[in-house]
């Protein structure tokens, strides 16, 4: 393999696109006229997903330089890589594995890296999770007064957080009755106290996933949530003020997802009560290791293992499917199309699913911190943009806020579509003319909104429907806005695993196109030590608090003027 990234710039295909580029006319309209095919040409299967890739700004002139670019960028080498464990992480020197939590058991051939069995090492953590998920779901696991768990609250950020919580919302109706996860990740006290301000002690399960159990903001809450329980259990008696009492309580309602065993055990936990992972997997590619714990209890290990075989399944595709007809292949190349051909800061992600609800904010992770970079994986300058700011919410609510800039702004902002077909929650409007289904009102403003994107309303049509002159302009619609649909039956544990690997893959495949390691963060590092730094002034050091730059001394001399104590 090899360690310096092809510069996408220089290959041929790049200057054949720019070429291509600055002759293409986008004319969704036109091209759809004159091809009655071209919907069914420009879809694709990956798993259960059906994806309309036909609404977009392409011919297939377009796709095949697109594939030409990922041959010549050797993103088929750049993929077995990652799949078979080549330290592809180049700046912390690690394999990039997060397709391995996804193997089933007994796979072939089996996945040795680094003298370490993997396929067993994920295996048995698998298994060690799925143990005290089911302890937890029939009883067996309860708090110091025997009463079983109702409510558990995983604490965690960044990849600790993000993936357990969207995964938790998406997959809702599966949730065993009478339990509940919630979740606790802002440093601001705020968000515990308000998590657990309703929450009875003796039923409550907290679980403290980080890694290296150095976290900041997940220690500090452990703590404040560790403080929280033994106040509340003494108020209420359970438990008196000893020490032993106390590290009982702990054992009790405590658990970690951390290989730090030392500083588990030194919190309180029980050491046996601690899932481990991996350097091999990244914090937002990890929901589906131990950090998914509580999802394991809320939806039951089997469910659980349904969501595996998804992402496995959208893994087998990225493998083995040609690049012409390969998803997240095609989807990620339609991105740098976008990003550096059309100059697209952005792209949405608009879910026609409310329990997708998060689910924008978790690929905002899973993107802006793999692409986010300004250096390539040799430390050489990029030679061209990288990365979009990801965003969305659920529709409808997005067509009520900031679908007037997609429709008639002067960005472009490609856009995925994503919908379900059988709803969680088949209602019909009994009160309305003609009882609709509710779903089916919904889905008809999905299937309306690309419609108008792509096609968009001209003068003429404007003006046949009598609106006065001067206001046709502002009713002009220009279409030729790019979207991509993306259905599925239902949203089921497998259908999220299949959308969460598809875009993980996305991901992958823009950053070798831009020559970046997609798996590193050193952005999130520089902000974390200054405020460390920092905290001194803000507590009243004079020495440190003058220590600072004006801006950040002036703002310290607000707050501590203002602190109400």
């Amino acid at each position: 393999m090899t360690r310096t990234p092809v510069d996408a710039t220089t290959t041929p295909a790049w200057t054949a696109l720019s070429e291509h580029h600055a002759a293409l006319i986008p004319d969704l309209r036109g091209w759809f006229a004159a091809d009655p095919d071209r919907a069914a040409r420009l879809t694709r299967t990956v798993g259960d997903l059906h994806v309309d890739l036909s609404k977009n700004l392409v011919t297939d002139e377009t796709l095949g330089l697109l594939v030409e670019l990922a041959e010549q960028v050797g993103l088929a080498e750049r993929i077995q890589a990652m799949l078979s464990g080549e330290h592809i992480n180049v700046t912390e020197d690690r394999a990039v594995l997060h397709t391995a939590l996804r193997r089933p058991a007994g796979a072939e051939p089996s996945l040795l890296v680094d003298g370490q069995d993997v396929d067993g090492d994920v295996q048995a953590v698998l298994a060690q999770v799925g143990d005290f998920a089911e302890k937890v779901r029939n009883g067996s696991w309860s708090g110091v007064t025997g009463r079983r768990v109702e409510t558990v609250v995983n604490i965690g950020i960044g990849g600790s957080d993000l993936g357990p919580v969207m995964a938790y919302e998406a997959l809702k109706p599966y949730v065993k009755p009478g339990l509940q996860v919630r979740f606790v990740s802002n440093i601001d006290p705020t968000d515990l106290a308000e998590t657990v301000a309703d929450l009875d002690p003796t039923t409550t399960l907290f679980i403290v996933a980080s890694k290296t159990f150095t976290t900041l903001e997940t220690l500090t809450n452990a703590r404040l949530a560790r403080a929280w329980l033994w106040r509340r259990l003494q108020e209420e008696g359970v438990i008196d003020d000893s020490e032993q009492a106390k590290k009982d309580a702990v054992a009790q309602h405590f658990v970690a997802v951390s290989t730090a065993l030392d500083k588990v055990a030194e919190f309180g936990i029980d050491p046996a009560n601690a899932f481990g992972f991996w350097d091999w997997v990244g914090g937002r590619y990890s929901m589906d290791s131990a950090i998914g714990t509580s999802l394991a209890i809320a939806i039951g290990p089997e469910r659980f293992r349904e969501m595996l075989a998804g992402f496995h399944a959208v893994d087998e595709h990225l493998r083995s499917t040609p690049f012409e007809r390969n998803v997240p292949v095609l989807m990620g190349l339609l991105n740098v199309w976008y990003v550096n051909f059309f100059d697209a800061h952005t792209h949405a992600v608009l879910p026609y699913a409310q329990y997708l609800h998060r689910f924008a904010a978790y690929l905002q992770q899973l993107t802006m911190e793999s692409n986010g970079k300004s250096v390539r994986w040799d430390g050489t300058p990029v030679t061209s943009q990288t990365g979009e700011v990801f965003w969305g919410e659920p529709g409808t609510n997005g067509q009520h806020a900031f679908y007037q800039l997609i429709h008639q702004g002067t960005r472009l902002v490609p856009a995925d579509f994503l919908a379900v077909a059988t709803p969680a929650h088949p209602l019909v409007d009994d009160a309305a003319e003609g009882a609709p289904d509710v779903h089916e009102l919904f889905l008809a403003n999905f299937f309306a909104q690309t419609k108008a994107l792509a096609f968009g309303k001209t003068a003429e049509e404007v003006r046949a429907e009598g609106t006065a002159e001067e206001i046709v302009p502002a009713r002009v619609f220009s279409g030729n806005r790019p979207t991509t649909s993306i259905m599925a039956p239902a949203l089921t544990p497998s259908v999220l695993g299949q959308l969460i690997a598809l875009y993980e893959h996305i991901t992958f495949v823009q950053g070798i196109v831009w020559g970046i390691d997609s798996f590193d963060q050193w952005g999130v590092e520089l902000g974390k030590k200054l405020a460390a730094q920092i905290a001194p002034a803000v507590a009243g050091d004079t020495a440190a608090l003058e220590a600072q730059d004006p801006s950040t001394r002036g703002l310290i001399d607000y707050y501590l003027a203002h602190r109400a104590r």
